[in-house]
């Protein structure tokens, strides 16, 4: 199976790694992976902020960067969240009306991506570790994902999941939310890290880097005993 890749802003510049081991899965399962270097942004961050002509411009680059592909394949639900429900709304009375109605089609999340399309969920990943798992909102009310990424933490030997109270609660991040709304965000991590630490676990794991971002930054400004993991790089431990 032949598939696209499209690596989120934040992922390319600060963990690039993830991005590598994402890879590593997919080939792992059989797929042939292609990585478009033309590629830059899905244009969440400019619609979010309110600039709409100028997320149009971005969001038709990523339509034609990705023309053609059978799958693309994404490490962020945020991402793929915002293609699947804010393109047809930017694009639903024009000529890309149809087009980008395909597109949202053939856009997956990673976790959801190797269960429910590759029908895998055992990479033969080992992790001697206790991990909570956090529910993205973007994962869980945009892309509907909940079972696909505890799925594939199940299937890693030593890996312990508990799962923490409130776990569909938002981290607080939500992109400039954080900027604009600081002390509100800040309050949310520390409910989230309050519940994760009662799990008693070594590591929050996630689909969103973006999340993970905004609870590291608390957990060294606050000196909280845990870590923070993308789904991805949990699959490859232990190869």
């Amino acid at each position: 199976m032949k598939v696209q890749i499209f690596i989120p802003c934040f992922i390319d510049q600060l963990y690039p790694q993830t991005a590598f081991n994402m890879i590593r899965v997919l080939e792992k399962a059989g797929c042939e992976v292609e990585y478009n270097t033309e590629q830059t942004c899905c244009g969440q961050p400019a619609f979010n902020a309110g600039y709409r002509e100028e997320a149009k411009a971005v969001c038709q680059k990523f339509i034609k960067d990705f023309r053609g592909a059978d799958y693309i394949v994404v490490p962020s639900a945020s991402c793929v969240g915002f293609i699947r429900n804010y393109y047809q709304k930017l694009f639903g009375n024009s000529s890309l009306h149809a087009e980008v109605k395909d597109l949202s089609k053939r856009t997956f999340e990673f976790s959801e991506f190797l269960v429910n399309i590759l029908k895998v969920e055992d990479f033969g990943a080992t992790f001697d570790a206790t991990v909570t798992y956090h529910d993205s909102c973007a994962g869980l009310r945009e892309c509907h994902i909940k079972a696909e990424p505890r799925k594939l933490l199940s299937k890693v030997k030593g890996l312990q999941l508990r799962e923490m109270d409130d776990v569909e609660t938002c981290c607080g991040f939500g992109g400039t939310f954080a900027v604009k709304f600081e002390p509100i965000s800040i309050g949310m991590a520390d409910q989230k890290l309050g519940h994760a630490k009662a799990t008693g676990s070594d590591y929050i794991v996630s689909t969103d880097h973006s999340c993970l971002m905004h609870l590291d930054g608390y957990i060294r400004f606050k000196g909280i005993p845990i870590k923070t993991m993308h789904i991805a790089d949990v699959l490859v431990s232990g190869w």
